[in-house]
């Protein structure tokens, strides 16, 4: 193994134990997209008589956009660990020793993404109780986790590079909040695109939180267009990739700044 999958393996273990050890936060991470999915789906239910929308009960519509805003709320928190480090003087020793940068931030995202894979799966299955159908079964689920995995790394990638710019809880949480909602209801997790406003549609076809709702209900369909689920896949792993680049060379800006 390189050393690089090696430090990950090693920090990766480290975040997952430290997730363990806080039992309130597990069952809080648990329990919140089941809330959103019930309330949700309650509340909006009567929308799929809207011209726009087509087939099935808007439980189907919604769960993979719980899902995806699911992704969008805990991965944006995941710099909060890296303000902790820095705090605690634990940043400082990490980048003092051998390990390496990239390990760093990648063990950050698989760790996220292992909450998302728990998560996502919990909204899958609260759907299904609900009354929500996917005809795409077993592989649109799997090609839903991929979709959601990656826009994770994106959003984990931002979320730790900010976090390493500004280095204080409130700042982190205000950049946060300012990028996270806006995407949201700029996509169409919640709402149909047919009936969203023309300007809106349009921010929408560049914007990845649409390309992993998309693509999820896609592949969660009866008669998937693959062509359109795998470009987007291709769109989320080149974002995935980029902020995980950049969010990597913020490392150097932080130590200048010591």
């Amino acid at each position: 193994m390189t050393t690089l999958a090696v430090h990950t393996q090693h920090l990766t273990a480290k975040g997952l134990r430290a997730i363990g050890r806080q039992p309130a936060f597990v069952v809080i991470m648990l329990i919140q997209p089941m809330f959103w999915l019930l309330l949700f789906g309650q509340l909006f239910k009567r929308v799929v008589e809207i011209p726009g929308f087509t087939g099935g009960t808007y439980i189907d519509f919604l769960t993979p956009g719980v899902v995806v805003m699911t992704v969008l709320f805990s991965s944006g928190w995941a710099g909060m660990a890296f303000i902790e480090d820095m705090d605690r003087g634990v940043m400082d020793r990490m980048l003092s020793s051998p390990v390496s940068r990239g390990a760093m931030m990648a063990s950050s995202m698989v760790t996220q993404g292992v909450t998302i894979v728990v998560q996502a799966l919990v909204v899958v299955v609260v759907g299904l109780v609900a009354g929500a159908r996917f005809s795409g079964g077993v592989l649109g689920v799997l090609v839903m986790l991929v979709a959601a995995v990656l826009l994770c790394a994106a959003f984990a990638s931002l979320s730790n590079g900010m976090a390493l710019l500004v280095r204080t809880r409130e700042s982190l949480i205000g950049f946060s909040t300012m990028l996270t909602l806006p995407l949201s209801f700029l996509s169409s997790a919640m709402m149909a695109r047919d009936v969203m406003p023309g300007w809106m549609q349009h921010v929408a076809t560049y914007n990845p939180v649409d390309w992993t709702v998309v693509a999820s209900r896609e592949a969660l369909s009866a008669d998937p267009n693959w062509s359109a689920v795998l470009w987007r896949l291709g769109g989320l792993l080149v974002v995935a990739l980029a902020a995980g680049w950049l969010a990597t060379r913020a490392f150097r800006t932080y130590q200048r700044s010591l």
